[in-house]
């Protein structure tokens, strides 16, 4: 099959966390230094923004059961927002958590964050970044958020947390420290909220892949799809054989995160972003959204994050 690719919005500076909004079938997503949150739907064509004051904006994820709110990272934040879909700002935030307080950590950000098939929020950090590219390595982490906002940090010296995906049995958990260039592999024990015995199931070195693994999603057979940066390509892999099944290439060379959409869950949708990299500033269409048809498979579900708060 050959995927067919289109543009279908207008161009942000980095666009992330792309979340398919089933009963509004809508897509959702993020620009991170744009501060804002974004709102697409097919149907209408049609593209709104709220900006959020506070801090670099890491992902926007729909709570369940709580109509137009979102968990957000802002900053080294986790807050709830509530926002219409319309308005050009949220109506309403409340910080649930702050993590990275120890000292050399205060301007550490969240990056990446996804709900896993339970509605428990996964979010990881990074360290600052004063010139894109110029990253101080190893700040990050990545936690979980309870549904009471208890967090917990499973994993430390994180450099640029991002993808996350979980096998459709939910043993396996995917993870990716961008910089490492590998995807890796945890158990995951959902009752405990625990990850172990790291494995890398896929090495970029190995394959001769330019750029890093960015963001990332699962389709229905437990294969994986994979955003890679400053590569301009999606990259399809078995994580249990560690092959290569496919590879999109795309007009634009900062390649950021997928999510599966569409009323039948068997489009991609795909971010970029237009960042000046070594002064190297990035055409269009770089920081716009991509649709992606006749890809051969089909997605799971989003998750929302379930909360149990006032």
């Amino acid at each position: 099959m050959t995927p067919v690719i289109e543009v279908v919005t207008n161009r942000v500076t980095l666009g992330e966390g792309p979340h398919w909004d089933i009963p509004s079938q809508s897509l959702y997503y993020v620009d991170i230094l744009g501060q804002a949150l974004h709102k697409y739907v097919p149907a209408t064509n049609t593209h709104t923004k709220a900006k959020i004051e506070g801090g670099p904006v890491g992902f926007a994820v729909p709570v369940q059961g709580r109509k137009n709110s979102f968990v957000i990272g802002l900053g080294r934040k986790i807050a709830l927002v509530k926002w219409n879909g319309v308005s050009e700002e949220v109506s309403e935030m409340k910080i649930l958590v702050e993590v990275d307080n120890e000292i050399g950590h205060l301007n550490n950000r969240f990056n990446d964050g996804k709900a896993d098939p339970t509605g428990r929020l996964w979010a990881g950090t990074m360290g600052p970044e004063p010139e894109i590219g110029k990253l101080e390595p190893e700040k990050g982490s990545l936690y979980t958020l309870a549904n009471t906002c208890q967090v917990k940090r499973h994993l430390k010296k994180v450099s640029i947390s991002n993808g996350l995906a979980w096998n459709p049995q939910l043993q396996k958990m995917y993870y990716i420290d961008s910089p490492l260039r590998t995807i890796d592999q945890y158990d995951y024990d959902v009752t405990k909220n625990e990850i172990s015995n790291k494995k890398v199931v896929f090495d970029f070195d190995k394959h001769n892949i330019p750029g890093v693994p960015d963001g990332m999603t699962i389709d229905a057979d437990g294969n994986l799809w994979v955003a890679v940066f400053n590569g301009g390509r999606l990259i399809k892999i078995n994580p249990n054989t560690s092959e290569l099944l496919d590879t999109i290439y795309f007009p634009a060379k900062q390649i950021t995160a997928i999510a599966f959409g569409g009323p039948n869950l068997d489009t991609l949708y795909v971010t970029s972003a237009q960042l000046v990299v070594d002064g190297e500033s990035q055409p269009e269409p770089a920081g716009a959204v991509f649709k992606v048809t006749n890809v051969g498979a089909k997605g799971l579900p989003c998750a929302n994050v379930r909360l149990n708060i006032d």
